[in-house]
């Protein structure tokens, strides 16, 4: 568990980017999903737990720099012991100062009485403009009931702004605390593709390797996927987002698993892509070295100072390369990648941000040009090559083989660190463990 004084640190952090004049305003995820008497589990919206390390429903976190009173207010639901027979413990007010970290905490059904006092002399305030438009509302009817003082010399906010570009910046730099967790998720997810690998055969479903992931995750602490996973066999592993996984796993096929651990909060995000009897064809070889090639080059690109394209122009260079190599492309090298002739065959690019979002917060581009690389990002690399029996032009020996190779890639001052490095993706690695 990450100790309060990260999250009180974060708190900080975000007053300074805001000003003294500024003021933080942000609403909980909703209350959890119901279907008749059946309730779904809960996850607390990113931006909040980021600051607040509070995982309940109907609360909201006001943040007031240099505030007398103090600068951590959060509204949260009262105890009340009858539904917490029912749902858990809730923290109230008191558990809210006391294991939170609040400066002051009062029950939710007060914030339109006490928001506008709150407001009042802060000249602007960021919010999640637009996640919600009835919060909205809230927000701007706090404003009103600010602006009808005005003759009594109480000035009212005149600016809204969205606390997202401030926040999401924040958030792209991992902490020690936060590279931690995401270590520990991609270590669990490492064990869990293997456990698949070894448990796969040829008549099998897809569903029960996920079943066999999920034991996994669970067994180690994960309690939840960071996302539905994918388990795509033959034709399955040719649809980049296929999650219905219920489909007999045949002799000759290759199984392609993008599934990854949720611990503390934080994502992990992990692909593989083995034979199911064990035993790679030739053309299944030879596109998945492609592949093997273009991430492991990938790889060797993240490092400080690296544009975030470069990876993304490293890896269409190696995949475009090696589909001529095979005969999938004809024509030279440099004219097929301006023409983009790979689109066909590999049609994503190669990674995204990753924390405590799968596809974490952070911008891709600064002022139009590419940023960056620095230390304590963390990002997928994640080529592939996807033939299906619907791409024009190709034999159909070809046909039926996806490929995706992922890891994920912690930035370091003097390069990178793979934290999923625990999971084979060497053909003879593979072919051994599944041997085993």
């Amino acid at each position: 568990m990450l100790k309060m004084t990260e999250f009180a640190r974060r708190r900080k952090q975000l007053m300074q980017k805001i000003g003294d004049s500024g003021i933080v305003i942000l609403q909980a995820a909703p209350s959890k999903t119901r279907n008749n008497y059946h309730e779904y589990s809960y996850r607390q919206n990113s931006d909040f737990y980021y600051l607040t390390g509070f995982n309940e429903p109907d609360a909201v976190l006001v943040l007031i720099p240099k505030r007398k009173g103090g600068e951590y207010i959060l509204f949260n639901r009262k105890r009340d012991r009858e539904k917490e027979i029912w749902d858990g413990h809730r923290a109230g007010q008191e558990g809210a100062c006391k294991d939170f970290g609040a400066d002051e905490a009062f029950p939710i059904d007060e914030l339109t009485k006490r928001l506008p006092e709150l407001i009042e002399g802060r000249e602007k305030i960021y919010c999640l403009l637009g996640a919600c438009q009835s919060f909205d509302n809230t927000i701007i009817n706090a404003i009103n009931t600010v602006r009808n003082k005005i003759r009594t010399g109480i000035a009212a906010p005149s600016l809204l702004s969205d606390v997202r570009p401030v926040l999401h910046e924040l958030r792209l730099i991992k902490s020690p605390a936060e590279i931690a967790c995401m270590r520990k998720a991609a270590e669990i997810s490492a064990t869990a593709h293997i456990r698949a690998m070894r448990f796969c055969k040829p008549g099998m479903n897809e569903y029960q390797l996920e079943a066999e992931l999920t034991y996994e995750f669970q067994r180690q602490g994960a309690r939840s996927h960071a996302y539905t996973p994918i388990i795509g066999a033959g034709a399955n592993s040719c649809i980049l987002h296929y999650v219905t996984n219920d489909q007999p796993i045949k002799n000759g096929d290759l199984v392609l698993i993008d599934a990854g651990a949720e611990y503390q909060y934080y994502a992990s995000d992990v692909t593989r892509t083995f034979p199911a009897n064990g035993r790679f064809t030739k053309e299944q070889r030879a596109i998945y070295d492609i592949v093997l090639n273009a991430q492991l080059a990938g790889i060797k690109a993240v490092k400080p100072g690296t544009p975030w394209h470069h990876i993304d122009n490293v890896v269409i260079k190696i995949i475009t390369q090696g589909l001529i190599d095979v005969g999938l492309l004809k024509g030279k090298l440099d004219a097929l990648i301006e023409k983009q002739a790979y689109v066909p065959f590999y049609m994503h690019r190669s990674g995204h941000y990753l924390g405590l979002d799968v596809h974490d917060a952070g911008r891709y581009k600064i002022d139009g040009q590419w940023r960056k690389l620095e230390p304590g990002m963390v990002r997928t690399v994640e080529p592939g090559i996807y033939i299906s029996k619907d791409t024009p032009g190709v034999d159909k020996r070809w046909h039926n083989i996806g490929i995706r190779i992922e890891d994920d890639v912690l930035v370091t001052k003097t390069g990178h660190d793979v934290l999923s490095h625990g999971v084979p993706k060497e053909i003879d690695e593979i072919e051994a463990l599944m041997a085993e």
